[in-house]
């Protein structure tokens, strides 16, 4: 009986690990998209908004949530005029493209 949870305990770590797995990489393809977004919005293009997209990328790792990485669009995207409304509903839309992209990568 022991033998039984102990393999449901694992199958749930598993799980759990496989899970914050994927949300990593989906949230990180998400913020490269972003980044080249908000490069082409700059007028940024090839090595730069490759660039770019990595400091986009860095930026979600001053804190927990995605807060850090929309003050670091708003700050660069202000002299675009992009207003909140564009990065948040952009954020939102490029997170969809993301785990659709990395979700059929790893075969789901």
């Amino acid at each position: 009986m022991s033998g039984s949870f102990e393999d449901r305990r694992k199958g749930f770590e598993g799980k759990w690990a496989h899970d914050a797995d994927m949300r990593f990489r989906i949230v990180a393809r998400r913020n490269k998209l972003l980044g080249l977004w908000a490069a082409g919005e700059l007028g940024k293009s090839g090595t730069a908004a490759e660039a770019y997209a990595q400091e986009v990328i860095a930026a979600d790792f001053e804190e927990p949530g995605e807060e850090d990485v929309y003050r670091k669009l708003r700050r660069d995207l202000d002299s675009a005029t992009v207003s909140d409304h564009t990065i948040r509903r952009k954020m939102a839309e490029l997170l969809d493209t993301a785990t659709r992209q990395v979700e059929k990568e790893a075969g789901k």
